[in-house]
């Protein structure tokens, strides 16, 4: 991405470093707040008709709103979430790691204005950092319900299933939130995708091609074009007076013209 590099050059000193810590540590607090009863959990909902209320602060919390499970899948998600995007930024840098959770936010943000009335949250931001995970690191490794051990592109493979499930059957405010996700995971690797499908076609060409010689005839008949799949039981020899590999059937092998290139 050529606009990403030249606005690395230029703001890349600005980017935010551990920006997975920060996010996790202020999801924290949030969750010790709910659960201690000191702010309702409403405090982090968002939606564009509170925004337009001129509620902003929603806004700037919209990133810091926690899991709503218990407290053992919340650990696991942070656990997750904290692995997940240390390696983005290790892989990526602070830079393009920072871009990448912003522009989920500000594309859920946007589609938002579309249904102002629903509300939004972040998961589908969540979502996304899984799905560039799980691209840049197919074959991770992860134990299932800490027993069964699975590479996390499979899970990446349910998840697209679930989006799409979404996309057919979800309200209007899911189907928003998977778009968001999936527009920011394909304007970063829309490049990988477009390589990957060119790729793609060309081993699926030469596989082609392959097959096709791999099944094809072996000999025919330079005269009457018969070959040795439509009739196995012909004899066929090549002539040692053209001037090339040319072969017949043995009803042309001494009646042919010889072939000769011309000089």
């Amino acid at each position: 991405m050529q606009l990403l590099d030249k606005l690395e050059r230029k703001l890349g000193r600005y980017a935010l470093s551990n920006v997975t810590v920060y996010l996790i540590a202020g999801q924290s607090f949030f969750y010790l707040m709910f659960m201690t009863g000191q702010l309702d959990r409403r405090m982090t909902y968002y939606s564009a008709e509170l925004l337009m209320q001129g509620e902003w602060w929603r806004l700037l919390a919209l990133p810091f709103d926690p899991p709503r499970q218990s407290l053992i899948f919340t650990l696991f998600a942070w656990y997750f979430f904290w692995m997940m995007g240390s390696s983005l930024e290790a892989h990526w840098g602070a830079f393009r790691y920072n871009a990448f959770l912003l522009l989920g936010l500000l594309i859920t943000v946007a589609v938002s204005f579309i249904v102002p009335w629903e509300p939004m949250t972040n998961t589908f931001i969540a979502g996304s950092i899984f799905l560039a995970f799980a691209t840049l690191f197919p074959d991770f490794q992860i134990l299932l319900f800490f027993i069964l051990p699975i590479q996390i592109k499979w899970l990446a493979l349910i998840t697209w299933l679930g989006y799409a499930w979404q996309l057919i059957v979800g309200d209007w405010s899911a189907r928003l939130m998977v778009l968001a996700a999936i527009a920011n995971y394909l304007i970063f690797f829309s490049r990988d995708i477009y390589l990957t499908v060119r790729q793609g076609k060309r081993v699926a060409a030469r596989k082609a091609e392959r097959a096709v010689r791999r099944d094809g005839p072996v000999h025919r008949c330079t005269t009457c074009g018969i070959t040795d799949k439509t009739h196995p039981e012909m004899d066929f020899r090549y002539c040692p007076k053209c001037d090339g590999q040319y072969g017949y059937c043995q009803d042309h092998i001494f009646s042919h013209n010889h072939i000769t290139k011309k000089k």
